[in-house]
């Protein structure tokens, strides 16, 4: 994660594109999930017009990118109602709702079902928590093994590592601290999406920013990076405000 200074939006040929000043040496444009927003980090020296430029002449990659967002198939909000499609490692599940008094919990099936046992009368938000709460043990399980694995290849450590909901990254690293964060929906994706992510933050202690280097690095370490990163982005996403 890098720091930066307060962002404000500038208009490119009417896209709404938000500059977020920082320490930086070169200007990195980012599309970001799951609504194509614009985001571009640029050296702290750069004014306006300059960095307007400079994204005019990424405006071709900038809207490409936003295409492909708005195709991607896209979840409603979920309702966590009987029979409705839930994702879980790359698979669908078909929700099978179980009440009765008790903890509330969740449990996987043979049959492709994910039964949510909750009390009568629970609401459609609290049943999300549960489900968003089985989501992040599932992922806590996972990642200490992969930690062990991805580290020793990686040669470098994370001190600290969490999960949690991220509305515009899969994952984020705080090179000073060497704190790694993976977003939640990551337990809907394959598993080589989630090993994917862990990698590109562990990378990050390698290399800070998205250049040529990391790439190589990213090559060395895990070669088929660009499939995974591909198939991390087609499927469908949760909804557009990734709270299901």
């Amino acid at each position: 994660m890098r720091r930066s200074t307060a962002s404000h939006e500038i208009q490119v040929s009417g896209i709404p594109i938000e500059i977020v000043r920082k320490d930086i040496k070169n200007l990195h444009p980012s599309v970001m999930p799951p609504n194509g927003r614009v985001r571009v980090s640029v050296p702290k020296h750069l004014n306006d017009d300059r960095v307007r430029a400079a994204v005019v002449t990424k405006l071709d990659w900038i809207r490409k990118r936003q295409r492909v967002m708005e195709a991607q198939p896209r979840q409603t909000q979920r309702e966590m109602v009987e029979g409705e499609s839930h994702y879980f490692m790359g698979k669908r599940y078909r929700l099978e709702v179980v009440e009765r008094y008790g903890k509330h919990k969740i449990e996987l099936k043979t049959g492709a079902k994910l039964q949510l046992f909750v009390s009568p009368d629970t609401t459609a938000a609290n049943r999300r928590l549960v489900l968003n709460e089985w989501y992040r043990e599932q992922l806590k399980a996972q990642i200490p093994l992969l930690l062990i694995k991805w580290e020793a290849i990686v040669k470098r450590h994370a001190n600290d590592w969490g999960v949690k909901k991220m509305k515009t990254r899969w994952g984020s690293c705080n090179i000073t601290q060497k704190r790694v964060w993976l977003n939640l929906e990551l337990a809907k994706k394959p598993p080589e999406c989630l090993e994917y992510v862990l990698v590109h933050e562990l990378v990050h202690l390698h290399e800070r920013y998205h250049n040529d280097r990391f790439k190589q690095l990213m090559t060395k370490f895990l070669p088929n990076w660009e499939s995974s990163r591909k198939l991390l982005n087609q499927g469908p996403l949760g909804h557009d405000d990734w709270d299901c």
